[in-house]
């Protein structure tokens, strides 16, 4: 003979004890969701499952339009959060597949501390002393910052140092 579950008898109990159920198989999922996109975020300083250490401008050829018109492009912050970290992307030569290099904006005989403003339309920075340089007198990126082009000629810059 089979026990039969007990049964709520009062009005009252038959209908919170199935609101609250239900709400207590939320809270658990929504624990459950939270402590999985906690694990998939990580903000350890390599970054995380879901961090993008790639920035994609875009169609190669249209970038290196905009640099022999405009000159080298800034690119504010990109390899940090402290503001301190733009890029600059220049490009050299008639094949826009090739012939790109990135820079960081600072003079490479100076300090981070020590920014450089863009002349516009030109290849020419002042530097927090005063000095004009060209673009190739900026400071190289980490090791393993470097712009690729795909086959399909889209511009990406690679910023995951190495």
């Amino acid at each position: 003979m089979a026990t039969r579950a007990p049964q709520l008898k009062s009005t009252w109990a038959r209908a919170v004890v199935p609101v609250a159920a239900g709400l207590a198989v939320f809270a658990v999922l929504g624990l459950v969701l939270w402590g999985i996109a906690a694990v998939v975020s990580d903000n350890s300083s390599q970054g995380g499952l879901l961090s993008d250490r790639t920035f994609e401008p875009g169609p190669a050829e249209r970038y290196a339009e905009i640099v022999a018109e405009n000159g080298p492009i800034l690119f504010p912050d990109l390899l940090g959060t402290d503001g301190d970290r733009t890029i600059v992307l220049h490009h050299e030569g008639d094949d826009p597949l090739a012939g790109w290099q990135v820079f960081l904006a600072h003079p490479a005989d100076r300090p981070l501390s020590c920014k450089v403003t863009q002349t516009p339309g030109t290849r020419t920075f002042t530097d927090c002393d005063g000095r004009e340089i060209d673009v190739l007198d900026l400071a190289p990126p980490p090791a393993g910052v470097r712009p690729v082009v795909s086959a399909d000629g889209i511009l990406t810059l690679d910023l995951t140092p190495s």
